[in-house]
């Protein structure tokens, strides 16, 4: 029997109301930015996947293309950091319904 200790992952973490609501607010700023400034400077200040979800958030599918990136590819990532793991892949099987709902919350506070 060896002596190596068992790798315990723990229970999964599910995000709370507080984590969406503060991920919610990251993305309405980023949003505000860039419709105040353009994407100029923000573009390259934030990493590819920040600036695909605020393109999938303003409705700019032509950035969205050039950063070949789909309006799925972004729910289906945003998916787990707002329901978690096993949340996000039971929102991923029903065709990303709640991610897309959130995001459409986020839109209307965005105007």
């Amino acid at each position: 029997m060896s002596d190596a200790k068992r790798i315990t992952w723990g229970k999964p973490r599910r995000p709370s109301d507080a984590d969406r609501d503060a991920l919610r607010a990251d993305l309405l700023t980023k949003a505000s930015a860039v419709r105040a400034d353009g994407w100029a400077e923000h573009r390259a200040a934030w990493p590819a996947g920040q600036v695909a979800v605020v393109a999938y958030l303003l409705g700019d599918t032509d950035l969205l293309t050039e950063l070949d990136e789909t309006d799925t590819t972004v729910l289906s990532r945003y998916a787990a950091d707002l329901f978690g793991f096993v949340g996000g892949r039971k929102d991923n099987e029903k065709g990303l319904v709640d991610t897309q709902a959130w995001f459409d919350f986020v839109r209307k506070a965005l105007g």
